[in-house]
């Protein structure tokens, strides 16, 4: 079996949760960026991360898709090394490395996952929704529709590609491994201690949480471990944060450590504005990860995440993205309603690890193998 992804495949929790889930049941082959990941008995690492979006200008605006799929790198450098025919089934991983796993031509089937809504990505950038989203829809009718099954990570996200191209993805939450942990005392008196881990990009709006806090000062601390890519938008996060004396900003954590981190805190912090359709509908890891890290959370009204949130009465929901209201939010959480929440969470662990929800891809992995059979 392959598993290509363009991501860097020893920090992709979603592609590790893939690899547990086959390497003893199947020899297992990667294809993706970074070195080998434990358990694969081979591993094919494409050069230069980050080339996989970069496609000649010209053939992209001709809508010469085919040409334009092709001139990617990593596209071009996959079609040059992997080898076809040889594998009995391939996993593919988000939009662009579908067109890969085709070309694999394994002997039973492709699956693909396809993450997130790719052909309205970036819709909020001008010139990606003239340019890209229709390339990203030929991607969809060209590559998707050809695969034996193919799965998503949030059910407004599997509604959207039904609707649109009459696919049916079973649906794969991007759920955290099960960790044996329990939950912290919860302080009384002194300040909650809240934390927010993620990427640090200007679309996220980190800033909108740092200000919501900064004003409760002795009420909450705020720790942020965020990816530092280098940008601007990190050095212009670590200056606002310099004099607001109860937010801190680290660089990221690694992903095995990333739990035990948070299970430090009393509450997690999330705020997503709906800038896109996947911004909307994001039901990302990080709100597992205050699951299994047994923390209450504090959100923005995102509706995949309110729902199961408000199911599981694991924390509270602003009334909507802005400052304010996040403010009002923690202003009427109490340390007594937090203790509740974490216990919650801790209840629900185990209903809420990656461990229950994985079983679908298991399932098509099986369905394509069983014609080995017939």
């Amino acid at each position: 079996m392959l598993i290509v992804s363009y991501s860097r495949l020893v920090s992709d929790a979603r592609i590790l949760k893939q690899i547990n889930l086959f390497k003893d049941a199947y020899e297992l082959t990667t294809c993706g960026y970074g070195p080998a990941p434990e358990g694969v008995v081979q591993h094919y690492e494409i050069p230069g991360e980050g080339t996989y979006w970069q496609r000649n200008r010209l053939a992209t605006i001709l809508h010469l898709y085919t040409w334009a799929y092709w001139s990617s790198p990593a596209s071009a450098w996959c079609r040059r090394n992997l080898p076809q025919g040889y594998f009995d089934v391939t996993f593919a991983d988000d939009i662009d490395s579908i067109g890969v796993g085709l070309w694999t031509k394994p002997k039973l089937g492709v699956h693909a996952d396809l993450h997130e809504y790719s052909p309205r990505e970036k819709e909020n950038v001008p010139r990606w929704r003239i340019f890209v989203k229709p390339y990203m829809e030929w991607q969809v009718r060209h590559f998707v529709k050809r695969v034996d099954s193919c799965s998503t990570v949030s059910t407004f996200i599997a509604s959207e590609y039904e609707k649109n191209f009459g696919i049916s993805p079973t649906l794969v939450v991007n759920a955290t491994p099960f960790h044996d942990l329990h939950p912290t005392d919860t302080p009384e008196n002194g300040p909650i201690r809240m934390v927010h881990a993620g990427t640090c990009r200007p679309d996220r709006f980190a800033e909108i949480m740092i200000d919501a806090v900064a004003d409760l000062d002795g009420r909450y601390t705020l720790d942020m471990y965020l990816v530092n890519n280098g940008s601007d938008y990190f050095t212009q996060l670590s200056e606002k944060c310099r004099d607001i004396p109860n937010v801190n900003l680290h660089p990221g954590v690694p992903y095995d450590n990333l739990i035990d981190t948070l299970h430090r805190y009393d509450l997690g912090f999330h705020n997503l504005p709906p800038v896109n359709f996947n911004s909307r509908y994001a039901l990302p890891n990080k709100f597992f990860d205050f699951v299994q890290a047994r923390i209450g959370m504090v959100i923005g009204p995102s509706p995949e995440m309110v729902s199961r949130l408000e199911k599981y009465q694991l924390g509270r929901v602003a009334a909507d993205f802005t400052t304010e209201a996040l403010r009002e939010a923690l202003a009427e959480t109490t340390p007594a309603e937090v203790a509740t929440w974490k216990q919650n969470a801790h209840r629900h662990a185990r209903e809420l690890s990656s461990e229950n929800v994985v079983q679908p891809w298991k399932d098509a992995v099986e369905t394509i193998t069983a014609k080995s059979k017939e």
